[in-house]
């Protein structure tokens, strides 16, 4: 008897699925049961930023039909959110999630995986960490921390922060205590701002006290949820100090070492889900909270093209300072400005003016 191509097609298909379907279990027996601890530099109250954490968790445990399991932790609950970095590179907890800002007192150049002010867009930062050479100069940053990191998260582009009084010249910002965080401190004391790094849940209460003047966290869905427009009248855009805020998923690289390909690629996946998510959740969630500040009396306000020049001198200013001081800095920035550089032309001739073209002509 002979079996024609046309028969044997199907039934070579049918052998094929079934192999795989007998082989699947087989290989999910293999592998390995692991519970993580996941802790978080964000309260639970932000649910977009801690929320990640959250999505993390999930992609990886349905990757893993179950078998990898990471709890997530809210900042304090098991070291306070400043710390996060320090937890995982000391194995105090196998994995956290951050924003590398917070430790710039570590070594500076770390804020090149955060956000720099006059810096990148989400989409240039991406590209370039993957086809730019960022991701081999971060890279060597972390390996210095004992940690693997991956990238979870993305603000997108944020506010200038809030004020009680406001801007006009240069010399308004002098003497302000303002709560901003990572490298943007470094650029706006330049101007004689008083910078303070603080924890998002402890901002309202020192606004509220006056312990600081004015203050910057997110974006308008976050900030309405902390109470700044009860506190401060003053809503200034645009966002130049962080076009962008990068947050990364930290594993400890002895617990990295440990885990199956299998897992480490899952965790590599649940890294660019978050991502995605977390971008486009404040996409939508801003786009009507600002509308609601609005409403409610907040004064959104621009920020005058003086005080916008005075910051892009005093960023380039600084950048040169540390790339003086600190040889890692010096080499990562190489290569960053030339490729901001390009990114900035490429951009100001097609989103932007695009963009730009749309919303002009968009009716009111």
């Amino acid at each position: 008897m002979t079996v024609s191509r046309r028969k044997f097609l199907p039934a070579a298909a049918v052998a094929t699925v079934a192999a795989s379907t007998l082989a699947a279990p087989a290989i999910a027996q293999s592998d390995p049961v692991i519970k993580w601890r996941l802790t978080a530099s964000y309260p639970k109250s932000l649910d977009t930023l801690f929320g990640a954490a959250n999505t993390i968790a999930k992609t990886v445990s349905d990757l893993t039909d179950g078998k990898f399991e990471l709890q997530p932790f809210a900042a304090g609950e098991i070291v306070p959110g400043l710390q996060v970095l320090d937890a995982v590179s000391n194995n105090t907890v196998e994995a956290g999630f951050t924003y590398m800002g917070y430790y710039i007192g570590k070594n500076p150049a770390v804020i090149f995986d955060a956000s720099l002010p006059f810096g990148l867009t989400p989409r240039q930062h991406a590209a370039w960490l993957n086809f730019g050479g960022g991701r081999a100069l971060v890279d060597e940053l972390y390996d210095g921390f004992g940690v693997v990191a991956i990238t979870a998260g993305n603000t997108g582009g944020q506010m200038f922060g809030w004020f009680r009084k406001e801007l006009k010249t240069p010399k308004d910002l002098d003497g302000i205590k303002m709560r901003t965080a990572g490298f943007g401190g470094k650029v706006m004391a330049k101007l004689g701002v008083i910078a303070q790094q603080i924890a998002g849940g402890d901002i309202y209460p020192s606004l509220e006290r006056g312990t600081i003047d004015a203050c910057e966290w997110v974006g308008p869905y976050d900030d309405e949820k902390l109470g700044f427009n009860k506190v401060a009248k003053y809503y200034y855009t645009p966002g130049v100090m962080e076009l962008e805020a990068t947050n990364q998923l930290m594993i400890s690289k002895k617990a990295w070492a440990s885990l199956p390909p299998r897992y480490q690629a899952a965790l590599r996946a649940a890294g660019s889900v978050a991502n995605q998510e977390m971008l486009a959740s404040y996409d939508a969630k801003n786009a009507e909270a600002i509308a609601r500040l609005v409403a409610a009396g907040t004064q959104l306000s621009v920020l005058p093209d003086e005080i916008i020049k005075a910051l892009r001198v005093a960023l380039e200013q600084v950048l040169d300072e540390e790339a003086a001081q600190n040889e890692q800095f010096k080499k990562i920035l190489t290569n960053w400005r030339a490729f901001r550089a390009n990114q900035h032309r490429w951009f100001s001739i097609a989103d932007t003016r695009a963009e730009n073209a749309v919303y002009r002509s968009t009716p009111s």
